[in-house]
């Protein structure tokens, strides 16, 4: 809130505004610069489209329609149909399909960033829908938020083949040991 040009209130909201302190006006600092150092890949593992589809034969993805189409260096993609495998008795998306398609894209790229001896797990889930679809196919790409040792958050958004957002979704993943076969 300005008193006069080129002077700024410091004080609180419950501070009557003429009992303020006033000062002058700093200008913002100039924003720092971008390091030169190119984006750090984000999976460890290497890993090819065949391969995670493969790992979806006999599971809900699979039966869902849901094929990988994209490993990024920081994001993976999917589609998923918009059909009688995914829809809702009113004809539109089915708000658990779309949690499905979230949840095994944000854990698959989840462990595509852990050690073999690790892998990750979901802790919690939540989705935000924003759009009806009532055909065609969805696309859901996976990017992190957030990678460490123990936890990771991802951000799913699904979008209509028209590319307006569908859904968007966070899910949170626990790092525990890989159990031994």
């Amino acid at each position: 809130m300005e008193a006069r040009s080129g002077l700024r209130y410091r004080g609180g909201m419950n501070t009557p505004p003429d009992s303020r302190a006033v000062s002058p006006a700093i200008p913002p600092a100039d924003p720092p610069a971008e390091a030169a150092t190119p984006p750090r890949r984000l999976f460890r593992r290497s890993a090819t489209l065949d391969h995670l589809n493969s790992l979806s034969r006999d599971t809900a993805i699979e039966a869902l329609g849901i094929v990988f189409t994209e490993i990024g260096e920081n994001h993976l993609k999917a589609t998923m149909p918009v059909d009688g495998r995914t829809v809702q008795p009113y004809g539109l998306l089915h708000g658990g399909s779309s949690v499905l398609l979230a949840e095994t894209l944000g854990s698959s790229a989840g462990n595509l960033c852990v050690d073999e001896d690790s892998m990750c797990v979901g802790l919690e889930i939540n989705a935000n829908h924003l759009r009806a679809v009532r055909d065609g196919k969805v696309t859901g790409i996976a990017t992190a938020l957030h990678v460490g040792g123990r936890t990771q958050v991802w951000e799913i958004r699904i979008k209509d083949a028209r590319g307006r957002l569908a859904c968007i979704s966070r899910l949170t993943l626990a790092v525990v040991p890989r159990p031994q076969v």
